[in-house]
This record gives C-alpha cells, sequence and structure tokens, in this order.
C-alpha cells in the first residue's frame, strides 16, 4: 500500500495530475500505458477523483497531495458541506471538544474529518485496507490528529469494544454487487441488525440513507428515533438522516434542511407527524404570489403544516402550491403571477427567442409534452407554471421573486 502512496504522491506525477486535469481520459488512456512509472488507470482515477472533489469536496480538492480512492468510494462518500451539516447536528447534543466516537463506516474518510474537528477523540473503522490507508494519509494532509483507525467491520468493532461513546456514526451501502437497494435491511452493514448493540456502546446515533427512502419504513426499522432530518443542497434532497437517542421516547421530529454549497443553512422548518395531520388548510385559486416549497419540505411530507405555519392558501389538495396577497419569507421559490395564459402555440410570441422556464405540478401534461405542445424552449428569465387549483387546469406566466 505505501508503494501505490508513493507513486501517486512522486513530485511529477503530482504535477501532470494538476496540469492534466481536464483533459480527456478516455484519450489519455489510449495514448499512454504509464504516466512516469504509475499506470494510466490510476492516473485517470486520480484525475476524475480531483474534478469530482472541486465542487463536492473544495478542501480536499485544495490541498496538494490528496489521494483520491476509485470512483464509486468518491460517489458514496458525504460532501463537504453535508458532513459539515452533520458535525454541527451531533454537536447540538454532546459537548462540544469532549465527546468521543465511531464512525463505523469510515470509507474515504470525510464524515471522520469534520467529525474530528469538534471531538476530543474519533474511532474510525473501515474493512477495506487500501480505503483506509488513503484516508489515513488524506487526514494527516488535512491536519485531523485525534483519529484512530482500525482495520475491521462495524459488526467486529462493535463486538469487541469494551468502551461507550457520545456517539456512532454510519452510512451502509447502498449497493450490493452492482444493485443499488433501499431498505435499511439491506445495506452493509445491516443498521436494523445492528440496532440492538447500538446502545451499549453510544448514547447517540446518527445513521445516513438514501434520500429515496421513506421516512416512515425507516422509522418503522429503527428504534428510538429522536429525529429524522432531511438534507437537500441547493434544493436538490441528498441526504435522510435518523437521529436515535437512549433516552428517546416521543413522536420523532422531522427537520427539513436546505443547505448552500458552503454548507451554511439557508432554511430548516421542524414538524411532527402529528402536526401535519391535525394542520388545517384552506384552498384558493392563485393570488399574487405563488410559493412552491423546498425538496426537502415536499420529502418531509409537510403539505398542510407548512401553509398553516406560513398563513398561506393551497391551490388544492394534491397541488403542492401555495399563494397569498402579500409577500412572504418562503423556505422555497417565490413567483410573482404576471397574467394567466392558455398552452398552445401562440404562447411562444410571449416570450423573446420562444425561451421560458417551464413548470408543471399536478398537470396533466409533462414538461417535454408542454415544449412539444407551444414549440417553446427551457431558458430565459420568465417562468411558465403549469398546475391546477380545486376547479380548473391552470397555466402562468410568472417572475422570480427569490
Amino acid at each position: 500500500m505505501n508503494k501505490f502512496l508513493n507513486s501517486i504522491l512522486k513530485e511529477e506525477v503530482q504535477d501532470f495530475i494538476a496540469e492534466h486535469e481536464n483533459e480527456d481520459v478516455q484519450k489519455l488512456l489510449l495514448k499512454r500505458k504509464t504516466v512516469h512509472g504509475v499506470t494510466a488507470e490510476l492516473i485517470v482515477q486520480q484525475l476524475i477523483g480531483r474534478r469530482k472533489a472541486k465542487t463536492k469536496l473544495p478542501s480536499w480538492y485544495n490541498t496538494k497531495g490528496i489521494i483520491y480512492p476509485p470512483g464509486i468510494n468518491l460517489e458514496q462518500s458525504s460532501s463537504e458541506s453535508t458532513a459539515k451539516f452533520k458535525s454541527d447536528l451531533l454537536l447540538e447534543n454532546l459537548p462540544k471538544g469532549k465527546c468521543t466516537g465511531v464512525d463505523l463506516t469510515g470509507g474515504f474518510g470525510i464524515d471522520s474529518y469534520f467529525l474530528s474537528l469538534h471531538s476530543h477523540r474519533v474511532e474510525y473503522a473501515e474493512p477495506n485496507q487500501k480505503l483506509l490507508e488513503i484516508a489515513k494519509h488524506n487526514h494527516q494532509l488535512l491536519g485531523a490528529t485525534n483519529i484512530t483507525y482500525h482495520h475491521t467491520s462495524a459488526e467486529t468493532f462493535l463486538a469487541h469494544t469494551p468502551e461507550k461513546f457520545d456517539f456512532l456514526y454510519l452510512d451502509p451501502s447502498r449497493r450490493k454487487a452492482t444493485q443499488k437497494v433501499y431498505r435499511l435491511a439491506d445495506s452493509e452493514p445491516d443498521v436494523v441488525a445492528l440496532q440492538s448493540e447500538f446502545f451499549n456502546k453510544a448514547t447517540h446515533v446518527l445513521i445516513k440513507t438514501s434520500p429515496l427512502l421513506d421516512l416512515q419504513q425507516g422509522c418503522r426499522e429503527l428504534r428510538r428515533v429522536a429525529e429524522m432530518i432531511i438534507v437537500a443542497v441547493e434544493n436538490e434532497c441528498r441526504e435522510l438522516l435518523f437521529l436515535l437517542s437512549e433516552t428517546s421516547s416521543q413522536e420523532p421530529m422531522i427537520r427539513a434542511v436546505d443547505l448552500k454549497r458552503s454548507g451554511e443553512v439557508k432554511s430548516s422548518v421542524s414538524f411532527t407527524l402529528d402536526e401535519e395531520k391535525k394542520s388545517v388548510v384552506a384552498f384558493s385559486p392563485p393570488l399574487t404570489y405563488l410559493y412552491e416549497p423546498n425538496a426537502a419540505i415536499l420529502k418531509a411530507g409537510a403539505f398542510k403544516w407548512i401553509a398553516q405555519k406560513y398563513q398561506l392558501k393551497k391551490l388544492a389538495p394534491s397541488t403542492h402550491l401555495y399563494t397569498s396577497d402579500q409577500l412572504l419569507n418562503f423556505p422555497g421559490r417565490t413567483f410573482k403571477i404576471v397574467r394567466f395564459v392558455k398552452a398552445d402555440k401562440k404562447l411562444k410570441g410571449l416570450f423573446p427567442n420562444g425561451y421560458v422556464n417551464i413548470i408543471s405540478r399536478n398537470y396533466p401534461l409533462s414538461v417535454e409534452d408542454i415544449k412539444k405542445k407551444t414549440g417553446l424552449k427551457e431558458g430565459g428569465e420568465q417562468f411558465l407554471i403549469c398546475t391546477q387549483d380545486e376547479k380548473e387546469k391552470l397555466v402562468m406566466v410568472a417572475e422570480r421573486v427569490n
């Protein structure tokens, strides 16, 4: 393993990777078998990793000498923004700088690193020796000195450690062979089977899952869930987190969070399923302003609660768009309605060069169908919102407010 690291870390190899970051990797593979004694395949692995890290992991990208793992490991790792958020989330309930914890699915080491920044000590467990060495090397470059490394599985670590920690963190693999899986019991490690050990070893447990997992299914499979957190980055759902606590006995909170790429929280709302069920919503045709909740809120299912909280009217029971005459600060997109129109070929003349941003919500035609019917193209400054209220189908020209 040291031979592998040393070969990649040679100055001439690092210079080549930096200089050829944007090169066509397929052409590189055809042109060269080796680069300064390193196989072209390994060089391509580093080039692809570096490109992905530029936006996903800027601290790694901007640190000279970082080694990147195979693409699948980088794809499954957390982004820098979501890793920062998870570290802050755990520390809401734990003593900052004094707590100890375990990353039971260490992987590329992104979460381990950010957890270590505010912890006294973090244990990293990973059965893949090569991945462990890469993570350890990178952590050292980034200045992490309080991480201890264990070449072992989550199951073995839990079975043999005598210590009780403040937290456990797990990001189970959602792949078996080449197939993606979505049930928690199908992931590796199987967190459903492992949970009988969790509170023998820690007071808090944070589990990262696919954003495609159903919240209520996850809550049924796991015990002592204190909070379910949907994490979006710039309005794209990235992670669904389950925070478990040994003292949790009440209905779990649901938190919908939208982050900036920097990790800063743009918006965060919290509610319970019971609050959603009991919320009362009024319906109305579109008024002056139209609101679309961000992706995290929609995933959370806060369809009635969000209307009641912000004193908005909903267009229809199955139309998750909201309206008001007064402009409100809302966690999502806000539009001002310009006019009502018909979805036909005449629409094209309303927009410069035929470009408009098309939104279809609870409408019988998809965006592609609307483009074919009207001859419009995606783009420009204005929006065409196609939807329906309780009485009729609606097509509106709108401007984005925020």
